[in-house]
């Protein structure tokens, strides 16, 4: 069965999609961008900043779900700049148990909503 989780600790969609949605034990969380829930307005401070709003804006949706980072299985990260990988890296992996991380790819894109810097979407096993 297909469910559809949303949560107001995360910024709501931009677009016509759902923050996450669940089916078959599997979680897919749409991409996440540095947008502060409360505010809906983008995180300033740079990269770094980004990527922890970024995280915290995952860990929203996960606890939601009723998982954590421990559940991921799969993320992928989308940087405007790749010079900012090894500092997005080290705030992400800070997020994760060491040795438990999911699988991942990074890449740099042209352009992201917003003009962020990064986004990052997410699998989870529930």
């Amino acid at each position: 069965m297909k469910n559809t989780i949303n949560t107001t600790k995360a910024p709501q969609a931009i677009g016509p999609y759902s923050q996450a949605v669940s089916i078959n034990n599997l979680l897919f969380i749409s991409g996440q961008i540095p947008a502060d829930p409360e505010t809906g307005e983008i995180v300033t401070g740079g990269v770094g900043e980004e990527a922890h709003q970024v995280m915290k804006n995952l860990k929203a949706i996960l606890e939601e779900a009723g998982a954590t980072f421990s559940n991921a299985v799969k993320t992928s990260i989308f940087l405007k700049n790749m010079d900012d990988f090894a500092l997005v890296n080290e705030i992400y992996a800070s997020y994760f148990e060491a040795g438990n991380y999911p699988a991942r790819e990074t890449v740099q894109v042209s352009k992201l909503p917003k003009n962020v810097n990064v986004e990052i979407s997410m699998i989870a096993h529930l």
